[in-house]
C-alpha cells in the first residue's frame, strides 16, 4: 500500500529510493524471518515513506 501511494512501481525502484538490498526487501515481502530485520531497514523504509515506525509494523503480545 505505501509502494502505491508513493507511486513506487517495483523492488528495483524501492531498492534504489532506499538504498536496501533486495534481500532485505523481500524478507519483508515475503514475511518470513522476521525476527532478524534490522532496525536500520526499518528506519530507512520510514524515511524513504515519510512514515513513522507504527505504520510498518505492529506489535502484538501473545503471538
Amino acid at each position: 500500500m505505501l509502494m502505491a501511494e508513493h507511486q513506487i512501481d517495483d523492488i528495483t525502484e524501492l531498492m534504489e529510493k532506499s538504498g536496501l538490498s533486495r534481500n532485505s526487501i523481500n524478507k519483508l515481502y515475503r514475511g518470513t524471518h522476521l525476527e532478524t530485520i534490522k532496525l536500520e531497514t526499518l528506519f530507512k523504509l520510514c524515511d524513504t515513506f515519510q512514515c513513522r515506525l507504527s505504520e510498518l509494523i505492529e506489535y502484538v503480545p501473545g503471538e
